[in-house]
């Protein structure tokens, strides 16, 4: 992962994890979501996204994301560094095949 891009992902999932200890959930998954564009082409770092969105999924109380984010896991150790959804930001509520479009001050990492 070049630097840039680590950087970057290292700073929306450390908003990430402030948030969550804020009990601030909804904000957190919106930096988890951001990670995951940033991270999944690297198995650790993809995997780390959905690991974090399961525990949100699990304080939220949300069975279907705490699934979810379980066969996500399996597929992030799996298929990270094959294939993955350019953009897709990684939550229960997007078919985990959908690429999606990669907000501008993102893209710049993605290059």
């Amino acid at each position: 992962m070049k630097s840039e891009l680590k950087l970057a992902f290292q700073y929306e999932m450390a908003a990430a994890k402030k948030l969550y200890q804020q009990a601030n959930y909804s904000k957190s998954f919106y930096h988890l979501e951001r990670a995951h564009i940033l991270g999944q082409s690297f198995t650790i770092p993809h995997t780390q996204s959905h690991w974090w969105m399961l525990k949100l999924g699990y304080k939220r109380s949300s069975i279907r994301e705490v699934l979810g984010q379980i066969a996500r896991i399996l597929a992030s150790i799996i298929f990270s560094r094959v294939w993955v959804p350019k953009g897709n930001t990684g939550g229960t509520n997007v078919s985990p095949v959908k690429p999606m479009p990669i907000p501008e001050d993102l893209a710049k990492y993605l290059k």
